[in-house]
């Protein structure tokens, strides 16, 4: 019995010695140079321009995209393998890259090749800084609420609206910008939504928000005032773009919940090294079956994290978009949690040293507070699933 699944083929995972390669490849990277910088950018707010150009010279920042677009070609397993080695030294800086990442898929897949060119290949390349702009002070998990406009006008069109929680927003050389070229039809609110490519000097950063985690990682809200965008940076077709950046979600959800394996992985081995170095009553903790119970929950709560998100993974890989989407959303409510149950344990397990900053714990556990917002809360993947499920594989509306 698989259901809602068609076949046991659909509960694969296609790891292949590319993969263990490039996760290697990448672990030495964040061990070598991202931890150098953690604290530093973490306490200034910001990831410093050397990390930056390291990640640029080993092709990071293009890995999913397209060779004829400036980038590495890999597949999507492995931007879940390099997010988890990345997020178990750094998560914001993962987070960095994520945006660049949603960016160029969503560019690759529904602008033309003129916009490709001009736009996904320098950010491919490191050479420019990409940011995805859909949500609003009134529209965050109801993504057709948006209220910015966008008129058409001598062969261009106006911008107007407020962008709220950008990620990468005051410091984005091109946004990704969804608004409204017809009001909502009542019977089908999706509709008459738009994307543009719009360059920095339109956008205006208005302030940046500061969040409980991911502190290196830029969060900021933007106006759009009378900004004029060539009709030619019109993403697809006008009035369909609402299916462009539920994609552009659907992508990156995975891609949050491989985040989420990264920062319990680290918390797991933080864990572990503790209780075999520290005594309590003359015995390691690792003797102590009450630990033994809280390593062995954690490292249940792990593995299965793992499963699911490259299962998940798989799926997207393998083009089966309904199986995906369901599978995306248990990923990322399911992995996050899971995380945050390792940090918790890791936390009791190392006593009065768990609630000070110095073990890197707390920031784990503030850096899982965005992660279970963003990208589709895991209120709403929870509900999303459930519909998905009965729209797509039974046939029932809800």
């Amino acid at each position: 019995m698989v259901f809602p699944f068609k076949s046991l083929e659909d509960f694969k995972v296609d790891i292949t010695q590319d993969h263990e390669l490039l996760r290697s490849a990448v672990r030495d990277f964040a061990e070598n140079v991202l931890a150098k910088y953690v604290e530093r950018g973490e306490k200034e707010l910001d990831i410093p321009m050397e990390v930056k150009q390291k990640a640029k010279d080993i092709g990071l920042y293009g890995l999913f995209a397209n060779e004829s677009l400036g980038g590495q070609g890999a597949d999507y397993l492995s931007l879940i393998v390099a997010t988890e080695e990345i997020t178990r030294v750094w998560p914001s800086f993962s987070t960095f890259l994520l945006i660049d990442w949603m960016f160029i898929y969503t560019l690759s897949k529904f602008g033309n090749d003129e916009l490709k060119r001009k736009y996904v290949v320098p950010v491919a390349k490191g050479d420019k800084v990409a940011a995805f702009a859909n949500t609003e002070p009134s529209a965050g998990s109801d993504v057709a609420g948006i209220k910015t406009t966008a008129k058409k006008l001598n062969g261009e069109y106006i911008l107007n609206g407020r962008k709220i929680f950008i990620t990468n927003g005051d410091i984005a050389d091109y946004y990704l910008i969804t608004a409204r070229t017809s009001p909502p039809d009542p019977k089908a609110r999706w509709k008459g939504i738009s994307m543009f490519v719009v360059e920095k000097d339109a956008v205006k950063p208005v302030s940046r928000i500061e969040t409980t985690g991911l502190k290196s990682s830029h969060t900021a809200e933007i106006v759009l005032e009378d900004v004029k965008v060539p009709a030619e940076n019109l993403v697809g077709e006008e009035g369909n773009a609402f299916k462009y950046a539920v994609s552009a979600f659907d992508f990156a959800r995975t891609i949050v919940a491989s985040q989420a394996l990264g920062v319990g992985q680290s918390a797991l081995e933080k864990m572990v090294n503790y209780t075999l170095q520290r005594s309590a009553f003359e015995k390691k903790l690792a003797d102590f079956q009450l630990v033994q119970t809280k390593i062995s929950e954690s490292l249940a709560d792990l593995e299965v994290a793992r499963l699911i998100t490259y299962w998940a993974g798989t799926l997207f890989k393998n083009g089966k978009e309904n199986e995906y989407v369901v599978a995306a959303s248990l990923a990322k409510f399911i992995s996050t949690e899971a995380a945050e149950r390792i940090v918790l344990r890791a936390m009791s397990v190392y006593g009065g040293y768990g609630v000070t900053t110095s073990t890197g714990l707390e920031r784990m556990l503030r850096d899982l507070q965005i992660m279970k917002t963003y990208e589709g809360t895991n209120d709403i993947q929870r509900i999303s699933a459930a519909r998905f499920l009965y729209n797509k594989f039974i046939g029932y509306k809800v």
